[in-house]
């Protein structure tokens, strides 16, 4: 049985019914109950993992009673393997953390997620021996108009360009 099958199969049990749902919002809606973890992919192991965080969240109150104590996310490629439909669940999980007060950090080449972040920070100007300098920072909106030095300035200009033109084409229909 999947994850989106046991979640109709146990709807009248709220706490597993629960955790399901948040299976499926991470985009892992199609794994079979009881696959071993060492047969999951990376990103389907942090997803996972992010889960069992989200499964144990719970207004949580620091030593000195100031308020609830925030974590710290970092994923690396989390959307590694998943269908565009399931990145579209996965930003919305990451969200509702920021929005939740904690801080998620994902080392990420998907666009979508890209576009969505808070601040970005750009290593380059290439891989390897040719990278590991910061060549932008800053909301992805101002990164995309750096002219030169960086991929994704490039890329991200694209995206929105992209973007914005499908907007308006299907706001026509």
């Amino acid at each position: 049985m999947s994850v989106d099958e046991a979640t109709v199969f146990f709807s009248t049990h709220p706490k597993l019914e629960h955790t399901l749902k948040l299976l499926q919002h991470v985009g892992l809606g199609y794994l079979p109950l009881g696959q071993q973890s060492p047969t999951l992919s990376g990103g389907e192991a942090q997803r996972l993992k992010l889960v069992a965080e989200l499964t144990k969240a719970r207004p949580r109150i620091d030593k000195t009673n100031v308020g609830p104590r925030h974590t710290l996310y970092v994923l690396d490629e989390p959307t590694i393997g998943l269908h565009m439909a399931d990145v579209e669940k996965l930003i919305h999980v990451l969200h509702q953390l920021v929005d939740a007060g904690n801080t998620v950090i994902t080392i990420e080449h998907n666009l979508d997620i890209i576009a969505e972040a808070d601040w970005l920070i750009d290593m380059g100007p290439d891989g390897g021996d040719a990278g590991g300098r910061i060549v932008a920072q800053g909301p992805p909106k101002k990164v995309m108009r750096r002219k030169r030095g960086s991929h994704t300035a490039k890329a991200l200009a694209e995206f929105f360009r992209t973007r914005s033109s499908c907007r308006r084409e299907n706001s026509l229909v």
